[in-house]
């Protein structure tokens, strides 16, 4: 599962107004009762605070959940340490500059990534995985986000470059453990952007375009902000998802259902629905 939880630990102004709460502590049963509903073997976090990351782990202890948190700053990893055994790991945060490319392409170390090797239990096999959060802002050409969204220049090529060295990252890790690698994440970008399309040429595949089972075509995604919230998610193409998984098919892998988790209760929780596939190693 990729889950993009809203980096927002206080209830803002504009919410109490309204007799609405959007604090860490008001949001984390919401995210709670989608694992529960969902059952993730292996969860990565985006914009998740370290004040976030203990209420979530915390609550999980309470509904007496084994899941194990590696940390990683805004991005962390929970993982079902009763079906899982953590052999490998490594943590990073992406540059601020990008030679080649002028500006700052990092807000306060936010855009990070993380990575772990997991042995399954039951059956010993090995996979990599690996959460991101990539850059936000949008290239002056891109219209993919919303009317008002920030511009700056080299945007995409930003991405392109953060999302190719965690890629990098993945196949260290996959030909030393000769493994399947799965990168997750809040890419900040469509389908069709250079990041994306990159890791396809690759080698990777879209968890979207090798579902055998199933394929959601939503974007999972809608308003959740410091001003309010909207109850309504976005009616845009698959194409414009900013969510998205990837893997390396190339040792048998096989992808069944590849779905947005978007239930009603979820509007006030976070404006990133959970992404999750159901796959076999």
């Amino acid at each position: 599962m990729t889950h993009n939880i809203w980096n927002n630990d206080d209830n803002q102004p504009s919410w109490e107004e309204k007799g609405n709460d959007c604090s860490a502590e008001a949001r984390v049963g919401g995210l709670l009762r989608v694992w529960r509903e969902t059952q993730p073997d292996v969860i990565g976090c985006q914009e998740a605070s370290a004040k976030m990351a203990d209420l979530l782990k915390e609550g999980l202890q309470n509904e007496g959940v084994n899941y194990t948190l590696i940390w990683g700053r805004y991005t962390p990893i929970l993982y079902n340490a009763s079906k899982l055994e953590l052999v490998d790991s490594e943590f990073g945060t992406y540059p601020e500059n990008i030679d080649g490319y002028e500006g700052i392409f990092n807000d306060g170390r936010t855009k990070s990534w993380n990575l772990g090797v997991f042995r399954v239990k039951e059956s010993g096999k090995t996979f990599v995985f690996a959460t991101t959060h990539l850059w936000w802002k949008q290239s002056p050409s891109d219209k993919l986000f919303s009317k008002g969204s920030a511009i700056q220049a080299y945007s995409d090529e930003a991405r392109e470059y953060q999302l190719a060295s965690l890629i990098d990252k993945a196949e260290f890790y996959r030909k030393k453990y000769n493994c399947q690698a799965i990168v997750v994440g809040d890419m900040n970008t469509g389908y069709n952007s250079r990041a994306i399309q990159s890791a396809l040429e690759r080698g990777y595949f879209h968890a979207h375009d090798v579902a055998s089972q199933y394929s959601e075509e939503s974007v999972g995604y809608h308003n959740c902000f410091p001003w309010g919230f909207e109850t309504e998610y976005f009616n845009r193409p698959f194409e414009t998802a900013l969510d998205h998984i990837l893997v390396s098919n190339d040792l048998g892998c096989a992808v069944k259902r590849f779905e947005r988790y978007s239930p009603d209760y979820y509007f006030p929780i976070s404006d990133h629905s959970a992404a999750y596939v159901d796959m076999e190693l």
